[in-house]
């Protein structure tokens, strides 16, 4: 049996179905995805998987209609993608399922290619102007145009769903973000969380790096996890919780985790978001006990979770980040935002913490409480893993659901 997966930046959300895909002796695992992508994300070739890349500019040839650059991309996407499985056929290429992300197009002509195929489309988002990040946050007004640019936004997304023959989405918030219509053929499954490797460890240390100091599960460590420290995330509201923090734990150290760039939220106009809200409150904290230390590789920011006394995530109405998982299997008592679908997976004072989205001030006192006492939030914390374990293990929950909707009518 042959299985394609389609993802612009291939593995993504795929790499644990790959990895364990390609150690079936009956399966045949094909990979595809934008070329400087896969060069930059695969340092070399991985046994028992074809990995491909497909080639695309993604800048318009001809000046378009603003609703319509979004939609030219993604079918000039669509059309690379499309191009470059005519090709893969010829090396043999004829697959029994294809996996793909449909969010920038690359879905669009694959029941055209491949009209047999099970199609299986990742419904990670479906852009909405109401009850989600648009217009979520009063600082960031959007221009009362743009909900013509989120219903052009989802229009290829759209069509690839009708082309497909199931939708996975990893929460039930995310799934019910996609209209009636098309929502009946979205089953709901998380990627997973191995919680083989992401487990508590008392003896863990974290290396702050240049600075020559090292953190321990015995220190007072605050932590901030994020791929780009932006809005979307909460990062200008845990800035602005800093001073307060500091006044109620002059001790504690905190710890965040992220790049300077933006992946969701719009690019700063005050040089980088971090730049911008340093500024705002350089004068008012201790800077010497605020480590930012970048993106960081696996087992570090893995290290940093086990040492963490309390971990603060925020997010807009929005997808759910791995690293909020990720905390909570490595039983970080976790302070979080009251928005979907965070609430979908933390039940306040059961398995973690939550306060509004805006208040700082709140969030810095929950924080000063959890690192006031933290053997009493003990059974929070191990409540925690328990649910990731439980609802979200990739070996023994995930894996097992995710292949039998990709492989069920497939067998035989």
């Amino acid at each position: 049996m042959q299985i394609l997966f389609i993802h612009q930046n291939i593995p993504g959300q795929f790499r644990h179905l790959i990895a364990d895909l390609i150690a079936q002796r009956d399966t045949q695992v094909w990979a595809l995805g934008e070329a400087s992508r896969v060069k930059a994300n695969w340092n070399s070739a991985v046994p028992g998987l074809n990995l491909y890349g497909y080639v695309f500019q993604e800048k318009a040839v001809t000046p378009l209609n603003a609703y319509l650059r979004t939609t030219d991309v993604n079918l000039r996407r669509g059309l690379a993608v499309a191009t470059s499985l005519e090709t893969l056929k010829t090396k043999g290429l004829n697959p029994d399922v294809v996996f793909g992300h449909p969010g920038w197009g690359e879905m669009l002509f694959v029941r055209d290619v491949f009209p047999r195929a099970r199609i299986v489309n990742y419904c990670e988002f479906y852009f909405n102007t109401e009850g989600q990040d648009l217009g979520f946050d009063p600082e960031f007004p959007e221009k009362a145009t743009l909900r013509y640019d989120v219903r052009a936004q989802n229009m290829t997304q759209s069509q690839s769903l009708l082309a497909g023959d199931v939708g996975i989405s990893p929460t039930h918030w995310q799934k019910s973000r996609y209209p009636n219509a098309l929502g009946g053929q979205i089953e709901v499954v998380f990627d997973g969380i191995d919680c083989d490797i992401v487990k508590p460890n008392p003896g863990a240390t974290f290396d702050l790096g240049t600075e020559g100091a090292s953190l321990y599960a015995k220190d007072e460590v605050i932590t901030f996890v994020n791929r780009n420290l932006e809005p979307h995330r909460g990062f200008h509201v845990f800035m602005r919780a800093l001073p307060e923090i500091q006044r109620l734990r002059p001790n504690a150290h905190v710890v965040i985790v992220g790049g300077d760039g933006a992946s969701y939220s719009r690019p700063s106009s005050k040089g980088t978001y971090r730049q911008h809200y340093s500024k705002e409150i350089d004068g008012r904290v201790n800077w010497d006990r605020i480590h930012f230390v970048g993106r960081i590789p696996y087992a570090r920011y893995l290290s940093l979770l086990q040492i963490s006394t309390v971990h603060v995530y925020l997010s807009y109405p929005f997808v759910l980040s791995w690293s909020l998982m990720e905390a909570l299997a490595a039983s970080c008592l976790v302070i979080a935002s009251r928005t979907p679908a965070i609430e979908e997976v933390i039940e306040d004072g059961y398995n973690g913490l939550l306060v509004d989205f805006f208040d700082h001030a709140h969030l810095a006192h929950q924080i000063d409480a959890a690192c006031k006492s933290p053997s009493s939030f003990r059974a929070i914390r191990d409540r925690a893993r328990r649910r990731i374990v439980d609802d979200y293990e990739l070996h023994n929950v995930c894996l097992p659901q995710l292949k039998q909707l990709l492989l069920s009518r497939i067998a035989g």
